[in-house]
């Protein structure tokens, strides 16, 4: 027992200590995920990470700020009976999530924002390398854009607590809760996938360059 504690803890010094020499550059790609009206909708029940859209928010500031490239993604269901329904009011973007200034909007249909859409093209003619992922959910299309985006080789940065899920229910109805279910999702993609960071730890490697 006391190897693996001693184990862990060296591991997590390691990953400390290579942060500290990361660095975020200039043409990262801020990707908001589906930041629309329809995940108010009570019918999702309880939600985990209540400051999500306040982190997500903060980090879209900086970007703006700076300059620095923004790629918003809407989800259009194709099921009549969704909150992201076409005619659905919860089809919009929350408003200061919207696109401004140019900014490019990409509507997709499924979990990832790479299938049918002109995500990996935009992205090879800006020359970006790095995506700096926030939105919801963390289990849906987060977690599917991230692995999509490791695979496809650019450097994947998910933003732990600037993204969401809700509780769901197994198999047999137990209920499973959305803090379980964010942590072990984010767990599956970090160092496999993507670098797992806070709002403020992605702020503060993104000052370095």
């Amino acid at each position: 027992m006391r190897e693996r504690k001693q184990a862990v803890l060296t591991k997590t010094a390691l990953l400390a200590k290579r942060r500290e020499t990361l660095s975020i550059d200039r043409d990262a790609v801020l990707l908001l995920i589906d930041v629309q009206e329809g995940f108010k909708d009570p019918k999702w029940g309880r939600r985990n990470n209540p400051c999500a859209e306040a982190n997500i928010a903060q980090l879209l500031h900086t970007w703006r700020v700076s300059e620095r490239p923004i790629i918003h993604v809407q989800h259009v269901s194709q099921e009549h009976a969704s909150v992201f329904a076409p005619e659905s009011p919860g089809i919009a973007l929350q408003e200061f999530a919207r696109p401004a200034n140019g900014e490019l909007l990409i509507q997709k249909r499924v979990n990832s924002a790479f299938i049918g859409t002109e995500l990996d093209s935009s992205l090879k003619k800006r020359g970006a390398t790095t995506l700096v992922i926030v939105g919801f959910t963390t289990d849906h299309c987060v977690s599917s854009t991230a692995r999509m985006a490791g695979n496809l080789g650019y450097r994947t940065i998910v933003v732990a607590d600037s993204t969401a899920t809700f509780e769901r229910r197994s198999a047999d109805n137990t209920p499973v809760g959305p803090e379980i279910i964010h942590q072990i999702h984010l767990l599956s993609l970090e160092g496999e996938f993507a670098e797992v960071l806070d709002a403020d730890g992605v702020l503060g490697l993104s000052q370095k360059e």
